[in-house]
């Protein structure tokens, strides 16, 4: 069994000879992009054996002018499309990726969703991280219309990626969703107009033939909020320790689909546990969740200063399991 195999097994819920392994990080700016961003990838999925090739995508939404209005931001983003040169770098990215990366593992590209994708702009202007959320919602509670209008065009746009993955020879997409903290949406909020717009692009990868890989991330989510999203993914992931949300909570509300974590990504064994402390905890969840519908991975991407040895640690301990 190869690691496609294995994988593609552990989302089936078929029998696999030992639990797949799925593990990502953020590279250093100037190794995350171009020829060195390839390099970097490829020397992280050789040095960690990980049975998931995911490709990272930080060619984010770019800062288009200034944005203090919700008719700025539609008037903005409303040419973007797949000619615009972020969306371009990153198909010569993966196309550069795939093109030298093991045809026998599984690969998985990033897509930043609706809501990543809405206030990256803003970040560009030097706004902080907590205040472009607030006004995102801000600008959609004082002119839902021109907003909405903006964010689909987004979310069309990101669709398109989503089946240009695919069509470069892409195996799934993991789509990072954001949304769901109960500190900005209200839950009405979120259904009316966050969900339609994930469960659009959820949709479009699995047309295309691609399997989804849905990330809920941050943390003091209402995880509630992606019930109804579970006929559109095949696997799901989240913050278990940031939710807080356990991985048998996600089996229940996930029911039928193959779970993806079982370790914290920035504290824990990952990040100070001796050999011995990350190999039983590797033992204990697989020991506790079972094999069957099951990835081993993290809450979310790994420090970009992760120490490689322990990340090895924990993929041979899988594999002895």
């Amino acid at each position: 069994m190869n690691k496609k195999e294995r994988v593609i097994a552990a989302i089936k819920h078929e029998s696999v000879d030992y639990v797949p392994c799925g593990f990502s990080l953020h590279f250093p700016h100037d190794k995350a992009f171009g020829e060195a961003g390839v390099k970097s990838h490829l020397d992280f999925f050789r040095e960690s054996d990980t049975d998931i090739i995911k490709i990272m995508n930080e060619n984010l939404v770019p800062y288009v002018g200034e944005l203090t209005s919700p008719a700025e931001y539609e008037r903005l983003v409303r040419g973007f499309s797949m000619k615009s040169d972020f969306m371009q770098a990153q198909v010569d990215f993966v196309k550069a990726i795939m093109d030298k990366a093991d045809s026998n593992a599984f690969s998985i590209g990033t897509l930043h969703g609706v809501t990543a994708s809405s206030i990256h702009p803003m970040e560009k202007m030097g706004i902080s991280y907590d205040r472009t959320r607030e006004l995102l919602v801000q600008y959609l509670r004082e002119d839902p219309e021109k907003m909405q209008s903006a964010m689909q065009r987004i979310t069309d746009v990101m669709c398109d990626l989503a089946r240009t993955y695919i069509e470069l020879g892409v195996d799934g997409v993991y789509y990072a969703a954001l949304g769901a903290e109960k500190r900005y949406f209200t839950d009405e909020e979120f259904e009316k107009w966050i969900a339609p717009m994930d469960k659009q692009i959820l949709k479009a990868i699995k047309e295309a033939g691609g399997y989804a890989f849905l990330h809920m991330c941050k943390d003091k989510l209402n995880m509630e909020r992606y019930a109804s999203y579970a006929d559109l993914c095949d696997v799901a992931n989240w913050g278990v320790y940031a939710a807080p949300y356990s991985l048998e909570e996600g089996r229940k509300l996930f029911k039928g689909k193959t779970i993806m974590g079982g370790l914290p990504d920035r504290h824990g064994v990952l990040v100070d546990g001796t050999d011995a402390d990350i190999e039983k905890a590797v033992r204990d969840v697989i020991t506790s969740f079972g094999k069957t519908g099951f990835i081993l991975g993290a809450d979310c991407t790994l420090a970009t200063e992760q120490d490689m040895h322990k990340l090895s640690v924990a993929i041979s301990a899988c594999r002895n399991c």
